[in-house]
This record gives structure tokens, sequence and C-alpha cells, in this order.
């Protein structure tokens, strides 16, 4: 049996060393560079104001012109070509324009040239240099699935210093994505490796999924070999434990075994980051649940919030169903909005008793609401900088809703929970009390990492000696 094990860990060894040897590295890479995205700030900074806007054409209006008998949401905003609404569905996601109701996809570049101008000149970036790119439907910074709906995208290079390209969306026309000469040069080093992410597989993403599963396992399964014969190996001597092998092999044998928890939580719980409700819940609402959260409202009632002006600051409005009730919301700033209830009353956000209400017709046994703290061991974050975000209880089951907008920010079951321990805590070491000290982590994860790195390049001198020696003979 112990033959058998040796043969199958020198072979998986052979196989993996480099992969192994790629993950620790790019893992550390990943810890301070995250793969590019454009954050709220960003976003919102990049939005003119609708307030004043010319509009003629109501919310309910918009619904009806977009096709969408299943609305769940519209959002007015303000491109460079005149103000639009978008209208979003389960599946679906259309913009028309808030003059007349007609189609406003982006089908010409020079309008996605403008579009991305104007943006870019809002957050103070230099536009002078500014041209399209490309218009795809991926490429290495776009595959992510969240841009779905949003697919082809017009890629622009705004020919400033920190060589910023941003995407627009030839759907609705708004600006989804930024990234920089920096971002990209760094995370070709980190998570495009790290993830085995190259445009080409990950745009067909059940290929990217049974792939990087399947490797992930089998390293997992190497290490879990490797770590048994390390432990078998082990010799007494006297009082003290040493190694019966030389040289490399001994190097190998013995930061391997000082490694031994890192290495197999470290791959381990990078496998289940691909687990996809393969052993873990993915945190979705169920069908029942979504019936009473997700309904689409009765858009005739978007009348009486709109006796309301909209607010000459706003750079945003939307309007969506909460508690089976229209509710329309202002974003005025990064931090704060004005949100008008469906009686007209004018609010910061929603409160604990109306997310509760809500809660209780979804699932029996609920516990009173309380507002999530900075620190919870279960973090959720608002749109909205300082909007709470609200968790309700109830048995087994918890549901943390953002206060600013209404949405179901995570379902949290026991095995959502446990997700959160067995992948994001071993894997990222997010333990709270290592977030209340981060130097301290980031002293932690990097020297794991380097030790794994270590551990990894003797696998592959180890490996490539056995593989000279086997051919040369």
């Amino acid at each position: 049996m112990m033959g058998a094990i040796v043969l199958l860990h020198r072979w998986l060894g052979i196989a993996f060393c480099l992969l192994f040897a790629m993950w620790f590295a790019t893992g550390i890479v990943m810890h301070f560079i995250p793969f590019p995205s454009l954050t709220e700030a960003e976003r919102f900074a990049g939005l003119a104001p609708v307030g004043g806007a010319q509009v003629t054409m109501s919310a309910q209006d918009a619904v009806v012109a977009s096709g969408i008998t299943d609305a769940r949401r519209v959002r007015l905003i303000r491109r460079s070509d005149g103000p639009v609404y978008i209208v979003s569905g389960p599946s679906r996601i259309r913009a028309v324009r808030a003059l007349d109701g007609a189609d406003a996809p982006v089908m010409s570049s020079d309008v996605a040239l403008a579009i991305a101008r104007e943006h870019a000149r809002r957050r103070g970036l230099d536009v002078t240099g500014a041209a399209i790119l490309a218009r795809a439907d991926y490429d290495q910074w776009s595959v992510p699935n969240g841009f779905d709906r949003h697919r082809p995208l017009f890629r622009v290079a705004l020919g400033d210093a920190a060589g910023t390209e941003v995407y627009v969306s030839s759907r609705t026309g708004e600006v989804v994505l930024d990234t920089t000469r920096s971002e990209r040069g760094w995370n070709w080093a980190g998570s495009v490796l790290h993830w085995i992410y190259p445009t080409v597989l990950r745009s067909n993403w059940a290929l990217w999924d049974g792939v990087v599963w399947t490797l992930s396992l089998l390293a997992l399964i190497a290490a879990l070999l490797g770590a048994v014969i390390g432990l078998a190996r082990l010799r007494l001597r006297g009082r003290q434990l040493s190694s019966p092998y030389r040289g490399w092999h001994a190097l190998h044998h013995v930061i391997g075994l000082v490694a031994t928890a890192f290495v197999l939580t470290w791959i381990f719980s990078g496998w289940l980051s691909m687990d996809h409700g393969r052993l873990f819940s993915r945190g979705e609402l169920t069908p029942a649940e979504a019936g009473v959260i997700d309904v689409s409202p009765a858009w005739t009632t978007a009348a009486s919030l709109d006796r309301t002006p909209v607010s000459s600051a706003a750079r945003e409005v939307e309007w969506f169903v909460f508690n089976g009730k229209l509710h329309r919301r202002e974003r005025v700033g990064l931090d704060k909005q004005v949100l008008i209830g469906p009686d007209g009353g004018e609010s910061d956000f929603l409160s604990a008793p109306e997310v509760e209400n809500l809660v209780r017709r979804v699932v029996a046994g609920c516990g009173a609401t309380s507002i999530l703290p900075d620190d919870d061991a279960y973090p959720a974050q608002s749109i909205v900088a300082r909007a709470p975000v609200y968790r309700s209880r109830c048995g087994d089951l918890w549901f943390d809703i953002d206060g600013a907008d209404g949405r179901v920010l995570q379902r949290l079951d026991a095995s959502r929970r446990a997700y959160r321990w067995v992948y994001s805590a071993l894997h990222t070491l997010d333990f709270p009390v290592l977030l209340a000290h981060p130097r301290l982590r980031d002293v932690l994860i990097v020297g794991l990492c380097v030790l794994g790195l270590v551990f990894s390049i003797t696998g592959i001198v180890i490996g490539w000696r056995r593989l000279r020696s086997t051919f040369a003979a």
C-alpha cells in the first residue's frame, strides 16, 4: 500500500509541482492587487446629474416601452446622448430613451467614445487621447459572468499616463469596468495565473469550472498523499525526530512537515472556491422565497411617487419594489440618498420594521431584525457607504438585506455559514481577529505563501531530477 502511495504522490507531484509554485507565488500578488473592477465610488463619480434633464416619460411608460413584463427595477441615468431609463428583469435588461421610449442600446463607436469621455472627465481623468480599441464579447478583463447582460462591450483607451481603459455596455450605455496599466500588469502575474483565467478558457464558464475544479482536486490528493508519506517516514532518534532523506529530499520532507497544515488547508480551501453548489449551498433564494421578495410591482403606482420632483443633486434615480410596494430612491452622494416610500414620505433608508415585515412573510420564526456591525463574522456591505445592512435570523436561516435598495445581500443557512469558514477564512485568513490587525494578516499571508513556494521549489527540483534520470535510463 505504501509503495502505491509513494508512486502516486511522486508522479502527481511531478505533474503539479509547477502549479503549486504558481499558486503560492500568485497568491501573494492577489492579496495586494485585486482583479480589475469599477468600484461604486468610481461609478458614482462618473454619473451626470439627472435633475433638470429633459424627461417626458414616466418609469411606468419606460417599463411598457421596454417590453419587459416582469421588470423588477428601473433606473434613470443621464448619458452623453441624453437621459435613459434602464429597465431590469430577472433575465433581461434594456435601455429606453426618457424622451420617447425608443430603444437606447449603444451601437455606434462614436456614442460609446462620447460616453466614456464624459464619464472619465467627471472623474478628473485625462481624455485628450481617448480612442475606441475594440467592441467584443470577451477580453481578459471582462470575462466574469457579471458582464453577460452588457455584452458586447466597447473598450476605450483614455490615453492618459496611467493607461486607463474603460468598458461601455452596448446594452445600457453605462461604464461597467475600468482597468489601468498597473492593474493589468500585476493581474497577469496574479489573478490570471492563479485562477487559470485565460480568456479562451474562462469565456466558457462550464469548461473553466470543470477544468479548474479537477486540477484543484488532483492537487489536493497529491498534497494529502505527501502528508501521509511525510508522517510515515519520520524517524525517532533518541529524543529527536529526523528525516531518513538527504539533500533536496530531506529539505522537501522537513519543509513539507512544517507547512503541512497550511498547505493542506490552503489547497483544500482553494478547491472549495470552485464548489459552486457541489458540496455547499450557493446562498441563493429558493423559488418560494423569491416569489415573495423578487416580485414585479404594480408599475401604475409609480405615478404617486413621481409627484415629488427629482432633486437637482440626484445623479441616479431608481424605482424598486420592497415588501410588495414600489419605492423610489435618489442617489445624491456616494454615502447619501433620498428614499421616497409608497406613502410619499421621505427617509434616508429602509427601516428595520419594514425589513422585518418582509422577512416574516418569507419564513416563520424570525427574531427581531438587527443592524449588521462592521466587524461581523459574516460581513456584508451596502451599495451606499453609510447605509445599514439588516440581518433577520429565522431559526437556522439568516437574511442580510441592504437598507439602501432592499436587495438581499446574503442568504445564510448552516451550509453557507460553514462555507464562509472552510473556504474564505482558510484561504484568505479573513478571521475577524486578523481583520482587526491587517498588518499582521499581511505578514502571515506573505510568510505562509513564501513557505509554500519554497516547498514547491524543492518539489520542482526533485521532480526534474526524477524525470531526467528516468528518461536518461
